[in-house]
């Protein structure tokens, strides 16, 4: 379980100057203090109802569908909150939980084991890695491409290289760019308007002559209809193959956690185009529907594996499904 930027990638060598295990502790729980604040809009709404719900009266048959509305309303996902609530139901039943405290854990348990689904790690012993980001326009793909590369460059001493092949918005490239001065990483780009294949290429090949051990490249997130975006990105990625049989060795998808079954329909779409390997949930602060990470990692079997809680830099974070689901439930 990737509970920190050391456990969620896979590296031929320990990174230089790794914090010892008591400072990795201490910062977890900083950044634990700092997700169950930012998720503040999800956890009251979902909080509130599960005290109100599993504390208080009998177990009937309205606290079961009063629970149940609560985590659709959180977006936990119809399939998702049906299956939670009819195994919470059974084991309330037989007796082997007792207490609103006890349900109460056994739900952040079950929600944690849902949210495991899939490969949680990023492998980065390929030399060169190459990541494709995809994801639709606004969900904060190009910022995330930044403080990824921030991190992959400061926290584990990587050299990286960006390809800007989101060549159809100017904003994105300069974007991009601002961000790799302040990552220290090099950006390649092309004119604006230009073949995204090419963009690609060029960013595999600078990254090759340069030795970095990580390419990432961004995509376009909004053509004219969803049949060119698609074939555009599988274009894309058609490219990088040819260039490495192996590539790209991870597809990450930005999803706006604000945006709730809309999020889950777009990683399906996705999905089935591009073969996403992994879900970097963005804007988690801003959004009662948290829960869309237990109905993409449950519902579409793709694991989640960064989420985003903010702006700052240490606001990009692997996601930790058992610190999630106590997120979520803590009053």
């Amino acid at each position: 379980m990737a509970r920190d930027w050391y456990d969620l990638f896979l590296l031929d060598q320990a990174p230089p100057e790794a914090p010892d295990e008591p400072e990795r502790e201490e910062k977890r729980r900083g950044f634990f203090k700092r997700l169950r604040e930012n998720m503040r809009k999800t956890r009251e709404a979902l909080a509130a109802e599960v005290q109100a719900t599993l504390f208080e009266g009998d177990l009937d048959e309205e606290t079961w569908e009063r629970l149940e509305e609560a985590l659709i309303y959180a977006d936990v996902g119809a399939k998702t909150t049906a299956q939670v609530v009819e195994e919470l139901e059974r084991e309330a039943e037989e007796g082997a939980l007792v207490g609103g405290e006890a349900l109460t854990n056994r739900l952040a348990e079950m929600l944690a084991e849902l949210a495991k689904t899939g490969d949680e790690k990023i492998d980065l012993r390929p030399d060169p890695t190459v990541i494709l980001v995809v994801g639709v326009n606004g969900t904060g793909k190009t910022t995330t491409i930044g403080k990824l590369s921030w991190h992959l460059r400061n926290t584990l001493g990587l050299t990286v290289v960006v390809g800007a092949a989101d060549t159809f918005r100017a904003a994105a490239v300069e974007q991009l760019e601002r961000w790799g001065e302040r990552a220290g990483v090099d950006v390649v780009k092309g004119p604006e308007g230009s073949d995204p294949g090419a963009v690609a290429f060029d960013a595999i090949a600078r990254g090759r002559e340069r030795g970095a051990d990580v390419i990432i490249i961004d995509t376009a997130g909004r053509l004219h209809t969803q049949t060119n975006l698609m074939e555009e990105l599988t274009k894309v990625r058609r490219v990088i193959t040819k260039q490495m049989p192996d590539a790209p060795h991870e597809t990450l998808m930005t999803v706006d956690a604000t945006t709730g079954q809309n999020g889950v329909r777009q990683a399906k779409l996705f999905g089935e185009a591009v073969g996403v390997t992994g879900i970097i949930l963005t804007k988690l602060d801003g959004t009662a529907k948290g829960g869309i990470a237990l109905a993409i990692a449950n519902e579409l079997n793709i694991p989640v594996k960064l989420i985003g809680i903010g702006e700052q830099l240490e606001d990009l974070r692997p996601f930790d499904p058992d610190d999630f689901a106590r997120a979520l439930l803590s009053a």
